[in-house]
């Protein structure tokens, strides 16, 4: 199994790993900062760096669907190292921090509606999520000066766990009805934003909503009967 850096700290951008198996152009470490495409977060981007000075484009990380491995999705045209090899493995940080950025930015959405989330999406230029609101009146610029106000409450964001039992027990913790969060051994991860949510999630965020900076509500869409889709980017 690969050893999950980012889930010991967000932050880090780089680290050493063996090379532990090949399949098709993924690379499988037995560690790494790269997060895999999961719960509607985008996989890492960054390079594979060999001791002999190549670097190695990683387009994308995902898990493979059979034998969950995270794999590192090198770019076309481009010489797969050996499995043994030692490699540096780099993240595209300005990508992954604004991954992270949007993900609480999510988390933060969920506090101002009330309403169940089916679905949801976090890239580098855009986020959303999509929730169970048949007969809701939506308002963008509410929306937005409600999520502005909470960024700028500089709340702190930290992790924690909870066990399955507990989880159980309160399953209205969980918010989104179609992705479970990763349930790892006997506990589950969770993330606070201090005195505005709590939840388990198995993403990267930011350690403060000041990180955030200042976003806005780019489009509300009507997907079917009762979805409703908000979309969020920043202002910048």
């Amino acid at each position: 199994m690969t050893r999950l850096l980012f889930r010991e700290d967000a932050y880090a951008k780089t680290c050493t790993a063996t090379v532990t198996g090949i399949s098709d152009r993924g690379v499988a470490l037995d560690q790494t900062v790269f997060y895999a495409t999961s719960g509607g977060q985008a996989g890492d981007i960054g390079a594979l760096k060999t001791t002999s000075g190549a670097s190695l484009p990683v387009a994308t990380t995902v898990k493979d669907r059979e034998t969950g491995t995270l794999l590192h999705i090198i770019a076309e045209g481009h010489d797969l190292p050996a499995i043994g090899d030692s490699v540096e493995a780099e993240l595209d940080w300005d990508n992954r921090h604004r991954l992270m950025r949007y993900h609480t930015s999510l988390h933060l959405l969920c506090a101002v509606i009330d309403g169940d989330v089916t679905g949801g999406n976090i890239a580098a230029h855009k986020a959303r999520l999509d929730f169970n609101l048949p007969d809701a009146v939506l308002d963008k610029d509410d929306i937005t000066a409600k999520l502005n106000e909470l960024i700028a409450r500089n709340a702190d964001v930290y992790d924690g766990e909870i066990s399955i039992a507990e989880l159980k027990a309160n399953p209205e913790l969980v918010r989104t009805m179609s992705v479970q969060p990763p349930m790892d051994g006997h506990s589950i991860r969770t993330v606070t934003i201090e005195g505005i949510d709590f939840q388990p999630c198995g993403g990267t965020h930011v350690k403060n909503t000041s990180e955030i900076g200042r976003v806005t509500i780019s489009k509300i869409e009507k997907k079917g009967r009762q979805n409703r889709r908000i979309n969020l980017v920043f202002e910048e």
